[in-house]
């Protein structure tokens, strides 16, 4: 089974928008059962639909993905 952080977080953001599974898998022309597999870690979406669901719940793919970018120093 894949790292499930990524699951947890499209899980996170489908409630927080108060859609349910079938609801979101309509929006993206996919059944049911993929949006659970997504949100269980047994698979991972795609670039395209990774895009898609930050339109959707109008997020960038780092906050959509729970990516934490560390602050570059600059150098002098």
């Amino acid at each position: 089974m894949l790292s499930n952080k990524l699951g947890k977080n499209l899980k996170m953001h489908r409630e927080q928008h108060h859609m349910n599974q079938s609801c979101l898998a309509k929006k993206l022309n996919v059944q049911r059962q993929t949006i659970s597999a997504y949100e269980r870690g047994v698979s991972t979406p795609n670039i395209f639909i990774l895009i898609q669901m930050a339109d959707i719940y109008n997020l960038t793919l780092d906050e959509l993905v729970g990516r934490e970018v560390p602050l570059k120093r600059v150098q002098h």
